[in-house]
């Protein structure tokens, strides 16, 4: 754990009569209540790499949506070059055997403990992989057109208590998983498509209550506890995964391509959330989700570690 300290002296809550003797005590007195505040890191909110504010959730019932009767998809059934990311930072793992959502229409993306078996085990083994370790495991994924199901995830693992830069993108060729500077690549594609077995409004940190999955095993979908930032959808592939260092640095920008832009920089405790996109593609804070406030410190930089590169 991080500990800030901070020295503390409330001199001037404390009265003394005039005097040389007095005046030396009130010295004496200020410095016997220099005091020091251990702050851990979870005690603030933690500074965006984007700047401004977030949007906080508390995974319980907080979640931000789009209603589906009024905005439909996001993207069209049938696309197939396309980027979903956002900036994350998750806190709590979510329960065993239960998911944490943190977006989901078309794209889903979800956090798991590495204990959620057997699916981490299944998707190893699908993949040729050694299982995923960690406190959590991200699962980025896409419905897919004309096709029950879904792409299959590539599972990541996520260190908790810091932020990180995730993008799930399709350039019609490949399907591209992105956690920071980590990058897996799938050699082909599929158009995007709906799941009518659940919501269909577009959500970020869960929908409201738990959802059991179509699975034999009792497992379910469920809140996300943590932060969320800088949430872009744009209808074209973003990032070249052979260029080095391209994280985004500070905030995400509306062009042309871009379909739907949240930089949750509305102030604390607003519970509805423009698109900077100008489609007016509004969020509506559920529960109890609104931005934060975030302390005025620069954020520590982004992550450093990378996990490789992997390309299948």
């Amino acid at each position: 754990m991080n500990t800030t300290y901070l020295p503390v002296c409330l001199s001037k809550a404390i009265p003394y009569p005039k005097g040389i003797f007095n005046e030396a005590r009130q010295i004496l007195a200020c410095l016997s209540l220099l005091i020091l505040i251990p702050l851990s890191a979870k005690a603030f909110p933690p500074a965006s790499p984007a700047g401004g504010n977030y949007l906080v959730l508390d995974g319980i019932d907080d979640h931000a949506v789009l209603d589906f009767e009024t905005f439909g998809r996001l993207l069209p059934n049938g696309t197939q070059e396309f980027t979903v990311e956002a900036w994350v930072y998750p806190t709590t793992p979510p329960d065993k055997d239960t998911a944490g959502m943190i977006l989901h229409q078309q794209v889903r993306m979800l956090i798991v403990d590495d204990e959620f078996q057997p699916l981490l085990n299944n998707l190893a083994n699908a993949l040729n992989i050694e299982p995923p370790k960690g406190d959590l495991i991200l699962l980025m994924s896409a419905y897919l057109e004309g096709k029950p199901g879904r792409r299959l995830p590539f599972p990541i693992p996520l260190e908790p208590n810091q932020w990180h830069h995730i993008a799930y993108q399709s350039n019609g060729p490949h399907t591209t998983m992105i956690v920071n500077d980590f990058v897996a690549i799938w050699p082909h594609g599929d158009p995007l498509g709906p799941n009518a077995s659940l919501p269909q409004g577009f959500v970020l940190g869960g929908f409201g209550k738990i959802i059991r999955m179509l699975v034999k095993e009792e497992q379910f979908y469920d809140s996300f506890t943590g932060y969320i930032d800088e949430v872009r959808i744009s209808k074209e592939a973003r990032y070249d995964v052979e260029k080095k260092d391209f994280m985004p640095d500070g905030k995400f920008k509306n062009d042309a391509k871009t379909v739907a832009l949240w930089h949750f920089d509305e102030p604390g405790g607003t519970r509805a959330f423009s698109d900077a996109s100008r489609n007016a593609y509004h969020l509506v804070g559920e529960g109890g989700a609104a931005t934060g406030t975030p302390l005025a410190v620069e954020a520590e930089g982004k992550l450093a570690t990378t996990w490789g590169r992997l390309k299948q």
